[in-house]
């Protein structure tokens, strides 16, 4: 796994593996579409499936497409591409798969009724800024 030096944590000496880095810019770029609720769990150490979960809630169809498609766009920009996209079609759990980073964009029944974020409890969430 590739590491690099995070801006915020130079200072700090911490170095940043590159999933780490590619589940903050989605968040980042979920934002930026004016997506709610998003968090970063850190499942490493919890599971081989994948690093990161980014969870977000959108509170329009129209804006969950956005977001989808904001950061598939914009990581195709910085040379990431998902291996898998689910959920354009109905635009209640979109899914984006990195490998090392999942990406759900959920509408707000969706995210509540599946709570990932119990289901992976154990996991550390990342601060989003």
């Amino acid at each position: 796994m590739s590491i690099l030096k995070d801006e915020e944590s130079v200072g700090l000496g911490r170095e940043v593996a590159v999933s780490e880095l590619l589940a903050k810019r989605a968040s980042e770029l979920a934002l930026e579409k004016k997506c709610e609720k998003v968090k970063i769990l850190d499942l490493r150490g919890l599971t081989s499936v994948t690093d990161f979960f980014v969870i977000v809630t959108a509170d329009s169809e129209r804006k969950a497409k956005a977001a989808a498609e904001h950061i598939i766009d914009e990581l195709k920009e910085d040379g990431e591409r998902p291996m898998h996209v689910e959920g354009l079609d109905t635009l209640h759990w979109i899914l984006l798969d990195y490998i090392d980073v999942v990406v759900h964009i959920f509408m707000p029944d969706e995210r509540r009724f599946y709570d990932l974020e119990s289901l992976w409890s154990d996991a550390p969430v990342l601060p989003v800024s």
